[in-house]
């Protein structure tokens, strides 16, 4: 497959990340590279999303702090947003509503960038926001051929774009990117891209799916059925076991993927509790569990030290 003919993905993964983990960071790494040795997918950004403080989860630090200690363990990363949305908020939002979120903020932010098929042959210039004046970008004029924008420029500006905003993509959208220099009144149209928000989890929340009355159908049929989901296993549980639990998993199976590769990374370094824990009892191998920049922050602002949760 061509890269314009892939699947292009952002994945989203939600959780108190109280305090996010290296392991929460070798998921979406972990993620990453098997989407792309399937051959299917180009994985274009992650977005790190906290919940909300009224989650009322017991040890819940300030979102305050942990949208900084987020901020810090991806700071090297060249493709992982951490995004404040959800806290923000007046109150907790489901996964669903923050999936939902991200479609609708893309659909705006692409307004200016893209074209879907169907649209006119007139749209706004790059990055001109939409209830301005635009001007036709279809014009008799004698620009040179070399210089028109090919699909992977036009994605690459996207992408600068876009990683101000948190890298934010629609679920599932095809469109066409537009020569902004056709000539003669005739639109240029370049590969159709695939994009692609899927919710990124450990297999501990696709168990949590088989619990009765723990989430709401509705929200269950949206995520999977209209998103999808990439699952990393942890603790050696069985995703496959899990999905014949649930007769939504069963009915939407072909939209979960499950990371299958040969790392040696201990998925229980993903374990906020762990880390909370050695934090609480000055142990060492805090380390293994948290960057340092993460554990700097924490002893900075005497989070976790005393806590119970």
């Amino acid at each position: 497959m061509t890269e314009t003919t892939k699947t292009h993905v952002i994945l989203l993964a939600c959780g108190s990340f109280n305090p996010i983990t290296k392991g929460h960071i070798q998921m979406f790494e972990r993620a990453r590279d098997y989407l792309h040795k399937t051959g299917r997918f180009i994985v274009i950004g992650g977005i790190v999303s906290p919940v909300h403080d009224s989650y009322g989860k017991t040890g819940l630090v300030s979102s305050r702090h942990r949208l900084t200690m987020c901020q810090l363990a991806v700071q090297s990363s060249d493709w992982i947003r951490v995004d404040p949305w959800e806290c923000y908020q007046d109150t907790w939002q489901t996964t669903c509503s923050v999936l939902e979120h991200h479609r609708d903020l893309m659909k705006r932010v692409t307004g200016c960038i893209l074209s879907n098929v169907n649209t006119p042959s007139i749209t706004p210039v790059i990055g001109q926001p939409q209830n301005e004046s635009s001007q036709t970008i279809y014009q008799n004029n004698n620009n040179n051929v070399s210089n028109k924008p090919t699909a992977a420029k036009i994605l690459g500006k996207v992408g600068e774009s876009l990683s101000r905003i948190c890298c934010v993509r629609p679920p599932m959208e095809r469109f066409t990117f537009v020569d902004e220099n056709a000539n003669l009144g005739t639109v240029m149209r370049y590969e159709e891209i695939e994009l692609r928000i899927l919710l990124l989890c450990g297999s501990d929340l696709l168990e949590s799916f088989c619990i009765p009355g723990l989430w709401n159908e509705a929200d269950m049929e949206v995520i999977v059925g209209e998103f999808g989901i990439v699952v990393v296993p942890r603790d050696g549980a069985d995703p496959d076991r899990i999905m014949n639990h649930s007769s939504i998993l069963r009915k939407y199976k072909n939209n979960i993927l499950v990371v299958k590769d040969d790392s040696n990374h201990p998925m229980s370094v993903v374990s906020s509790t762990k880390s909370r824990l050695a934090l609480q009892h000055g142990d060492g191998h805090v380390v293994d569990y948290l960057c340092q920049p993460v554990i700097d922050y924490i002893l900075k602002s005497q989070l976790y030290i005393n806590a119970s949760g």
